[in-house]
């Protein structure tokens, strides 16, 4: 309880940036994914290549690489900055914003197979009735084939999300200061290494368990017949 009142609200802030990290890492990989997945079943042999291509790269490639290589690579070495120089908190909003690209693009090859197992369970039947409406590929895939997929893979994107929160702790290796960082200082300044991880694992588990049963509620909700 001592500690839990001497870091209370660093804690907190900790943890905060950890859901920010999540739930903007989210969205990317979410509207990035949705992208791959078109190219992945796209008639077009380029697309399909070029999304088969980032796929093997990303999910085969370790995080912790991916965001180094943000930070070095594209902030430092080509000179990418994705915050104001002139801003008083410039090195911190842009280590935030550089670790929620690298998730971004990362999670967004696992949300791209997810959403692509649940396009191959859409009925062929029902593509081919679009297509003798007229409708282009781009359309039936927004309009009959999407909708079905995302209702197929519902729990499967829960998991995702999971990892994605857990995840984020690879943000700490350039300073992002979320929660893995924190435990770390925790750590290093308090002779009590079991009660701060059992901390930490507690709020990672208040963060992911009630993402897991909304996902399986929300899976059974809106599952579909067949």
């Amino acid at each position: 309880m001592d500690l839990l009142s001497k870091y209370s609200s660093q804690l907190l802030d900790a943890f905060w940036t950890t859901i920010q990290l999540t739930v903007i890492s989210a969205i990317g990989a979410l509207i990035l994914g949705t992208i791959l997945a078109g190219m992945r079943v796209s008639p077009v042999p380029v697309a399909r290549a070029v999304g088969t291509a980032y796929v093997t790269i990303f999910r085969n490639t370790p995080l912790t690489l991916i965001i180094i290589f943000c930070l070095f690579g594209l902030s430092q070495t080509l000179g990418i900055k994705l915050a104001s120089e002139s801003s008083p908190t410039f090195l911190v909003d842009n280590n935030f914003r550089l670790a929620v690209l690298g998730l971004s693009v990362y999670t967004a090859a696992f949300v791209c197979e997810s959403l692509r197992s649940g396009i191959n369970t859409v009925s062929l039947g029902q593509s081919e009735a679009g297509r003798s409406l007229g409708l282009t590929f781009s359309q039936n895939l927004r309009l009959i084939v999407l909708p079905q997929a995302f209702r197929a893979v519902i729990a499967p994107l829960g998991s995702v999300l999971i990892a994605l929160t857990k995840n984020s702790t690879i943000a700490s290796v350039i300073g992002v200061s979320e929660a893995s960082l924190l435990m770390k200082t925790m750590i290093e300044n308090e002779a009590a290494i079991f009660v701060v991880g059992g901390i930490f694992a507690l709020g990672f588990v208040i963060l992911t368990l009630p993402t897991g049963l909304f996902f399986g509620r929300l899976s059974k909700r809106y599952e579909v017949a067949r």
